[in-house]
């Protein structure tokens, strides 16, 4: 049985993820691993209103925050050990990781 981890990054800051993206393809590169990405979605642009004061009965408002997410996609098919130490490592507050793992089984193989 074999599993695939996906790996979803996500930051406002483009170049720390595309720095974190790129440490992990060298890191699956050096030790063999099977790896498919990254994965670019589309840019998020988020608005958020933000209140002068938390009264219900006042309308004032400061200036809309306005930000975007990239996000990145990776998978690493095996390589157990490799996919749980990127998902364990510390990774700057800027960058948001999400690691779901998958166990696939082979054809022919009942449960």
């Amino acid at each position: 049985m074999t599993f695939v981890t996906r790996l979803t990054l996500q930051s406002g800051d483009r170049a720390a993820l595309d720095g974190i993206v790129e440490d992990i393809k060298a890191n699956a590169e050096r030790k063999g691993a099977a790896l498919k990405g990254p994965h670019s979605h589309p840019p998020e642009k988020h608005s958020v209103p933000q209140r002068c004061r938390l009264h219900a009965d006042d309308d004032r408002q400061f200036s809309t925050w306005e930000y975007t997410v990239f996000t990145r996609e990776l998978e690493i098919h095996g390589h157990d050990s490799l996919a749980r130490n990127i998902a364990s490592q510390s990774f700057p507050d800027s960058v948001h990781i999400e690691a779901e793992v998958e166990q696939i089984h082979g054809a022919g193989r009942g449960n």
